[in-house]
């Protein structure tokens, strides 16, 4: 029987000064590591602000190398030291492509990295404008177990919630929990109604960590916090309030399958149906 365990939000507002929010973050990771979080999520672009409010050539100074940027190994040593999981998202400058930019998580297994998730939808809209900086993720909706037998975890960013086939598809490939790191300042009434429909159509575990604040002038609106983790059945069971705060929650594995023996919704599937979905719209 799966084993329960302790997972940890890291929701913060963030400087101008990439280091000073580095050294805020990890105060907070070991914060929620001593409460006894064994998987630790940290927010959209966490080490930054959110610099797509505006087109600027000078933040591309900001990204770095996925693996072996300094805050990448700075974040592996974070991991390793508080012995726990953590997600990492990040400014990823590509290496192997140069001029192309990612808005990726790293995950990482206590010292291990496992692997990255790089964003797939891309926001193009006022306070939004990632495509300007971001080339559309090119990894797929990878699946991470923790440890021999551990919990299997997945993540999708923030935009991407609002499309149903990532969460889904990691769902089917073993997702317990999914991760979705965010910074938005939009659409309050979708954060909670997204994160539990997810939840709900895939019964799984979904926990959305959301940065809060204000971060530069004339900001219209904060960003709103209410990080929140959701259980397999669409309840919330714990959510943040709209400053910086640690949310460590207590997931109980095991209702996973126990859900999906009365709501079988994965074993219903028809996917022989589904295929007008990836097909052009007819004109």
């Amino acid at each position: 029987m799966p084993q329960p365990v302790k997972v940890g939000l890291v929701q913060t507002g963030c400087s101008l000064e990439p280091k000073d929010n580095l050294q805020k973050t990890t105060r907070l990771v070991e914060e929620a590591a001593r409460k006894g979080a064994e998987i630790v999520c940290l927010q959209e672009l966490f080490n930054t602000i959110y610099f797509a409010f505006e087109q600027d050539p000078k933040y591309f100074d900001w990204a770095e190398r996925i693996p072996g940027g300094p805050t990448f190994v700075e974040m592996q040593d974070v991991a390793r030291k508080n012995n726990v999981a953590l997600l990492v998202p990040m400014f990823e400058r590509d290496t192997v492509v140069p001029g192309l930019f990612y808005n990726t998580t790293a995950i990482f297994d206590k010292g291990k990295y496992l692997g990255k998730y790089r964003k797939a939808s891309l926001p193009q809209l006022p306070g939004y404008m990632e495509k300007f900086y971001f080339s559309p993720g090119n990894l797929g909706y990878p699946v991470f177990e923790l440890g021999a037998g551990g919990p299997k975890i997945a993540t999708v960013t923030c935009y991407d919630r609002h499309f149903l086939e990532g969460p889904r598809i990691e769902a089917l490939k073993g997702a317990q929990i999914i991760f979705i790191p965010t910074c938005t300042s939009f659409y309050p009434e979708l954060w909670e109604l997204e994160l539990r429909a997810h939840a709900s159509f895939n019964t799984v575990f979904v926990a959305g960590v959301n940065r809060c604040g204000s971060e530069y002038p004339n900001q219209g609106k904060a960003y709103y916090g209410t990080s929140m983790v959701v259980d397999p059945t669409g309840a919330v069971m714990a959510k943040a309030g709209d400053g910086d705060e640690v949310l460590v929650v207590d997931i109980p594995l095991n209702k996973l399958e126990e859900r999906r023996r009365m709501a079988p919704f994965l074993r219903d599937r028809r996917p022989e149906l589904y295929h007008e979905i990836g097909e052009p719209p007819s004109l």
